[in-house]
């Protein structure tokens, strides 16, 4: 059996062997070695890559106009360049002959500044004339084509802009009728017509997507649909012969006391595929919007709650404020008596609850407050899953539901393109905050 290297050899030989006679032993190293950098993934900074200069990120309209743009300026100054170049050339090839004129011939001259020369001053300043009347014209040209370049270059920017929308227009149409398939119908299709080009091969991948997920969602329907009917009808006849049985005088405490305990259990059975049916339900978004009272909604389900909080010697708080929302009435009394009921149920003896409801800016708002237990901040996320309860929380007792209250209210708020958010009270309890958006 061997033993393990030790930690390191004496002399700086490495660790876990005895230096060889004859082999060199290479130095300690002076610094420990350093930890090999991990790889970092960078953040996206909008605006990377060519267009990083910009202080926001670009659309690929405004991307598709800068290209368009750019290439046609870099075309002009490119084309400028050569013509100024190819010009000067010319000009230089096509110098007239200077005039030459012997010193000893009477000559005399005037030029336009009113200096008078003789013959060789005559020759001088024809040659600096022809040269400062190529240098103008070649300013004059190099000025009015920079003019026209720069006219052109934001002609040329409206023009890829237009362009660019007129490309994009396709995609706008798929993101249009993308939005309205997910928020209400999802028989609608693109059809896009056109050439058999990269947009319209898109279109029609995503048609077929549609055509899969609406044979997807009518399969889905069939099935709660069926189910409603298979699971329901058993549970109501096993009710109805438990309850017969229960109300025989002939009948023993023991078969008495297994009746109520089997009577208890198919009540909770019953509850629990109510809310599995309602929660399949509540999952799409409303196609019928009607003009509903929220406060009314909560009344209604305030007056379905009292019993059940005087049972529990809870008490019921309410403030109620007109607001009016668009939505379905039903499905929003089912959220203010959700959160009734989990408020209530998951509540301290001589507790109370508070239910409000107020208009704000865009709908309506209900709120519901409780005392009880304290929820710690990191059970929030996960409060509004399907049978999920708070630590601690006795899942054994039936009175306290079936874990799908929080689930059915998050899917209906979704539905009415609502927000919802709990926040934990200081002395224990939760707040639920709710809102819905009006007409």
């Amino acid at each position: 059996m061997t033993t393990p290297p030790s930690a390191g050899g004496p002399s700086g030989a490495p660790s876990g062997g005895r230096a060889v006679p004859g082999r060199p032993v290479p130095p300690k190293p002076s610094q420990p070695p350093r930890a090999p950098r991990l790889h970092q993934p960078e953040s996206y900074v909008p605006g990377d890559g060519m267009l990083a200069w910009l202080p926001f990120r670009p659309t690929i309209r405004i991307r598709l106009t800068l290209l368009y743009g750019g290439m046609f300026l870099m075309a002009g100054v490119a084309l400028l360049l050569l013509m100024y170049v190819f010009v000067r050339q010319g000009f230089r090839d096509s110098q007239v002959p200077n005039i030459s004129i012997h010193s000893d011939v009477p000559f005399t001259f005037i030029t336009p500044d009113g200096q008078q020369v003789s013959a060789q001053g005559f020759n001088n300043w024809l040659d600096a004339f022809q040269l400062n009347q190529a240098n103008t014209a070649l300013n004059t040209l190099l000025r009015k084509t920079l003019t026209m370049l720069v006219c052109l270059a934001a002609i040329a920017f409206a023009a890829g802009y237009a362009m660019a929308g007129r490309v994009l227009r396709p995609l706008g149409r798929i993101t249009r009728t993308a939005r309205e398939v997910a928020s209400s119908d999802l028989h609608r299709r693109i059809e896009l017509d056109g050439p058999d080009d990269e947009l319209k091969e898109l279109a029609d991948t995503f048609d077929d997507m549609l055509e899969r997920l609406d044979r997807s969602f009518d399969s889905q329907r069939r099935f709660v649909a069926n189910a409603s009917h298979e699971l329901r009808t058993p549970l109501a006849i096993n009710r109805t012969l438990l309850e017969v049985q229960l109300s025989d005088p002939a009948a023993s405490a023991d078969l008495q006391q297994l009746g109520k305990t089997l009577l208890a259990t198919n009540e909770r059975s019953e509850q629990l595929v109510e809310g599995l049916l309602l929660l399949a339900r509540s999952d799409n978004e409303l196609t019928d919007r009607r003009p509903v009272e929220l406060s009314e909604a909560a009344t209604r389900a305030l007056e379905q709650t009292r019993s059940e909080a005087a049972k529990r010697e809870v008490d019921l708080r309410a403030t109620l404020h007109p607001a009016m929302v668009a939505g379905n009435g039903i499905l929003l009394e089912r959220i203010a008596l959700n959160l009734l009921q989990n408020a209530v149920r998951y509540n301290s003896p001589d507790g109370w609850v508070e239910i409000t409801t107020a208009p704000v800016p865009g709908g309506g708002e209900l709120v519901v407050s409780n005392t009880g237990p304290v929820v710690p901040g990191y059970e929030l996320e996960h409060i509004f899953e399907p049978f999920r309860r708070v630590k601690g929380a006795d899942r054994t007792r039936s009175d306290k539901g079936v874990g799908l209250g929080l689930s059915i209210v998050r899917s209906v708020v979704r539905a009415h393109n609502g927000t919802i958010e709990a926040t934990p009270r200081a002395g224990g309890g939760l707040t639920m905050r709710v809102r819905i958006p009006g007409i």
